[in-house]
């Protein structure tokens, strides 16, 4: 039965005041610097889950910036188990950038394996360096690389790099809005991507060209209809809710998008 997860990283502009005036990383590194210190992690942590929980949320996909596979201490790893079991929520994978030798995919599976997931949800450069070396680690944890298309502009290009999945350790991970943003019909390349369909982001944006997140249905993306195709494929797995605006609290949006999903999953 298909579930639906909140993106953590939705609230990437939150620590910049939900003014993200230079990109990405900016909210990154805010994020990552509020998060890390391990003295006010448990308090930070719990109040970033009880607002999820409080949406209506059972299953969230943790963003690297609120637990980071980089500086993610045992102390870290022990509260954000026991934070998650208090607030029952599970995770349905991890979310980011995994680095790019050996040793940072290895940290990354630990992380995904110590939080309850199997499916790391982005992408590494180990990929294309050492390929196999990806692949032991992924098979030696139990963990899928759910590879996210970002520059890739066709479900073509995204397979191209999945290539044969290498034994089912790796796949897409779908995110909806990024082929939106290349001005792909993002239901069409769920259907052709659905051999090696590990997870779904599932975002709206305003207009192709530019990566301008919105509420579902505002924008570009033919949402319903993405719902559709993942029902027609027989798709089982977690849909993440996502919304990640540079201006703005998402929290309304998304909660909008939930009940919308609710009523197209009827769960």
């Amino acid at each position: 039965m298909t579930t639906l997860s909140f993106m953590s990283a939705n609230f990437v502009a939150r620590q910049v005041d939900y003014n993200m005036t230079s990109g990405w990383t900016q909210g990154d590194n805010a994020a990552n610097a509020y998060f890390r210190p391990i003295e006010t992690y448990a308090e930070r942590f719990d109040a970033l889950l009880s607002e999820i929980t409080t949406m209506g949320f059972s299953k969230i996909d943790i963003w690297n910036a609120h637990l980071h596979w980089s500086w993610a201490t045992p102390e870290h790893i022990a509260i954000a188990k026991d934070l998650l079991a208090q607030h029952n929520l599970t995770v349905a994978s991890m979310a980011g950038g995994f680095g790019d030798s050996a040793e940072d995919v290895e940290k990354a599976c630990k992380v995904a394996v110590a939080m309850g997931t199997t499916i790391l949800g982005g992408n590494t450069s180990l990929r294309e360096t050492d390929r196999p070396a990806l692949v032991a680690l992924l098979k030696h944890y139990g963990v899928k690389l759910g590879i996210e298309n970002h520059p890739e502009k066709t479900a073509q290009e995204l397979l191209d790099k999945i290539a044969d999945g290498s034994d089912g350790t790796i796949g897409a991970a779908v995110d909806t809005g990024w082929f939106g943003t290349h001005g792909y019909d993002a239901a069409k390349a769920l259907e052709e991507v659905s051999d090696y369909l590990i997870h779904v982001h599932l975002k709206d944006v305003l207009a192709a060209g530019e990566h301008k997140t919105c509420g579902y249905g505002l924008g570009v993306v033919p949402i319903e209809a993405c719902v559709q195709t993942l029902q027609k494929i027989g798709y089982t797995g977690a849909i993440s809710v996502e919304h990640e605006p540079e201006h703005g609290d998402p929290t309304e949006a998304i909660k909008a998008g939930y009940t919308m999903l609710k009523g197209w999953l009827n769960v």
